[in-house]
């Protein structure tokens, strides 16, 4: 085990504002002195950083529904840590917490902060930045107290080989919709069907997207799930049944754009889709929901242990790796869920 008597910390920082996909030079690892907690305080050793989408929104200096990362700030991400020392007394050395660390190796925080324990007995420690943590926390509200799906409905879900999409896909076939994954290649579709237990899985790249989904879905969507905009949403919106319901968790196809995308405005066109067929759109971040977390780690910890979810991780070695992965998880090449072991 660690102690306090450890030099420095390694971290990255953001280094520069991306001007369209990010690079690596948008990125900068350096060391630091080794923080000290205060009263109350622990200081943690991070075990393994989540990656997610949502990160490149922080990237940039506009409004969004969290701050900005600052230049020369730590990237932000959840993280698995260890308590290495604690001036709280609920923590102890050695205590395993999920925590807010960022992309570093160690942090300080606020123990009372500090609300989940974590217990590799019960479940492993990475679920708790997947299927058992805030990726599939988000696919349970969204669905829940969105998509609401009912049984025999079509549910559509983008990105679906991703943390958050397999997980919602796994759920509405637990309360008995027909679910439709989208995935970038074969391979990605093949595990959506083969091991996940979608009814369908298609590949959005495919040349006949549009014409294949809509074979898919002879009686329309009732709810589509939204990770990702662009082209597939365009073939979805023809399809859409009078009062589907669409969560939008993502837009991950656009988080790249440095301007409005060219051609005629369709905004009028949508907006007359969504009062005709009486549709249901609303975009919504976890935290909406948090009411509902112990809720959710009850239902999904049977789950869990019953073998009902399955899920899937990418683990990437060594945080000066994280920028790389980053861009690639942007570019869908990550399979399952991005961790990065520190």
């Amino acid at each position: 085990m660690e102690t306090e008597n450890a030099i420095h910390t390694t971290r990255v920082v953001l280094a520069a504002r991306p001007q369209g996909e990010p690079t690596l030079e948008d990125f900068r690892l350096e060391q630091a002195a080794m923080p000290a907690p205060a009263e109350g305080e622990v200081l943690l050793r991070n075990r393994y950083l989540s990656l997610d989408p949502y990160m490149r929104g922080r990237m940039n200096a506009g409004r969004s529904y969290a701050k900005p990362i600052e230049i020369g700030e730590v990237m932000d991400g959840g993280t698995v840590s260890e308590v290495i020392v604690s001036r709280h007394p609920d923590l102890q050395p050695g205590d395993m917490v999920l925590a807010h660390g960022g992309w570093q190796t160690h942090a300080v925080a606020d123990g009372g902060t500090l609300k989940r324990k974590l217990d590799a007995r019960v479940a492993p420690l990475t679920t708790a930045l997947g299927v058992y943590g805030m990726p599939g926390f988000t696919a349970y509200v969204g669905l829940h107290e969105i998509g609401q799906p009912k049984p025999g409905e079509t549910v559509v879900v983008a990105a679906a080989s991703g943390p958050v999409g397999a997980t919602v896909g796994q759920i509405a076939k637990l309360q008995g919709a027909r679910t439709v994954g989208i995935a970038g290649g074969e391979r990605k579709c093949a595990y959506l069907r083969d091991e996940l237990g979608f009814d369908v899985a298609l590949d959005h790249r495919a040349p006949d997207f549009a014409a294949r989904l809509r074979a898919a879905c002879p009686d329309g969507i009732d709810v589509y799930f939204e990770n990702v905009g662009g082209a597939v949403f365009d073939a979805v919106l023809p399809l859409l049944n009078d009062f589907a319901r669409i969560p939008v968790c993502g837009l991950v196809a656009h988080y790249n754009d440095k301007t409005l995308p060219g051609g005629p405005d369709r905004m009028a066109l949508l907006m007359s889709q969504i009062l005709t067929r009486h549709l249901t759109v609303r975009g919504f971040i976890q935290y909406d929901f948090i009411a509902l977390y112990p809720q959710f780690l009850r239902e999904m910890g049977s789950w869990l242990a019953e073998g009902k979810i399955r899920w899937r991780e990418d683990i990437v070695e060594g945080l000066e790796n994280a920028p790389r992965a980053l861009i690639g998880l942007l570019r869908g090449e990550n399979f399952g869920k991005v961790v990065v072991k520190l």
